[in-house]
């Protein structure tokens, strides 16, 4: 495996070029403002009534509306929410494509589920960090970056990886390092991660332990800090230096307990599950549920949501956290 960094990279080939940014939420703000930091002539394109609109110019960038950035731009980059890109594909970006044009991504959810099939004649590349948008923005501030994928899917211009690798170095990727994959990979394995371990499987466990502590008749208190609080703690060294770096870090005693326990949480039952979601990931079938459960007005997703806003941890999470000053810096 090749790891690029900023030798490996030409900012070059971006800046004689109108490149547009889609969307400033999270990652968009970042992509644009990094990139134009780094000398590039960026525009962000946006919906006439999107509240972000006063905020991209009050940061110093252009704004257009989507169909006026794409036919400006040279290379386009769409990075609004997965279950938006298609029609705003269909209506506002496809019609206003030219040949030679690049289409650029930050996640390969609409290419490989097919739900935006590009002209043969535009590149179609992704660039994704593997951050959140405000790490990514800071880190470019401090003078870091943050460690980003690219994939290329359409080649016609022949130079479609030495542009991905650009985007790359434009917004402090290759000062970190960047690894190149394919849409299909970085689809599949960043679904997998988010529903089975970051985002489901890490919060299913919290609430478990949580639930186990307080139905036992200890103090919610103590159960938040053992189950909630103390989880950044452990995540900062498995981040710095993975399993064996906890496990140096932690007590004896918690360490001889996490080993011969954890295998008793998360057994040969919930990796069978694991393979399961795996599976619909791989197959499109999740892909579909989720475009059909938002297309549908999102009724369970706005359940699950009420559900988690009201569960125990969440109220009592909210009081402890106003003791920690630090917090709301």
């Amino acid at each position: 495996m090749k790891v690029y960094y900023d030798d490996d990279s030409n900012l070059e080939l971006l800046k004689g070029k109108n490149v547009v940014v889609l969307g400033f939420g999270s990652q968009g703000h970042a992509h644009a403002l990094n990139l134009k930091e780094s000398g590039v002539n960026v525009c962000v394109g946006l919906r006439k009534e999107s509240a972000n609109w006063k905020n991209a110019e009050s940061a110093g960038l252009e704004v257009k509306t989507v169909s006026e950035a794409v036919k400006w731009g040279n290379v386009i980059m769409i990075l609004l929410p997965d279950q938006n890109q298609k029609s705003v594909y269909e209506n506002e970006i496809n019609p206003n494509l030219k040949e030679g044009d690049t289409l650029a991504f930050g996640h390969g959810f609409n290419i490989h589920y097919k739900q935006i099939v590009p002209p043969s004649n535009v590149n179609v590349m992704m660039i994704a960090p593997k951050s959140p948008g405000h790490l990514v923005r800071r880190t470019f501030q401090q003078g870091s970056g943050t460690p980003c994928l690219i994939a290329v899917y359409q080649n016609p211009s022949g130079n479609t990886k030495e542009l991905a690798l650009a985007w790359a170095k434009g917004i402090g990727g290759t000062r970190a390092g960047v690894i190149e994959t394919n849409f299909k990979d970085e689809t599949e394995t960043d679904l997998f991660g988010e529903q089975a371990v970051l985002c489901g499987g890490s919060a299913q466990l919290i609430k478990a332990g949580f639930e186990t502590l307080v139905d036992a008749g200890y103090p919610p208190e103590l159960a938040y800090f053992e189950c909630m609080h103390e989880m950044k703690l452990i995540v900062d060294l498995y981040y710095e230096g993975g399993l064996s770096r906890m496990n140096y870090s932690v007590s004896d005693t918690a360490e001889y307990g996490g080993m011969t326990r954890g295998s008793r949480i998360i057994t040969e039952e919930t990796k069978k599950e694991m393979k399961k979601i795996l599976k619909e990931v791989q197959d499109g079938s999740f892909a579909m549920e989720w475009l059909n459960e938002y297309n549908s007005g999102q009724k369970q997703m706005n359940k699950l949501r009420k559900e988690n806003k009201e569960h125990p941890i969440e109220t009592i999470g909210s009081k402890l956290r106003e003791m920690m000053s630090w917090l709301k810096k």
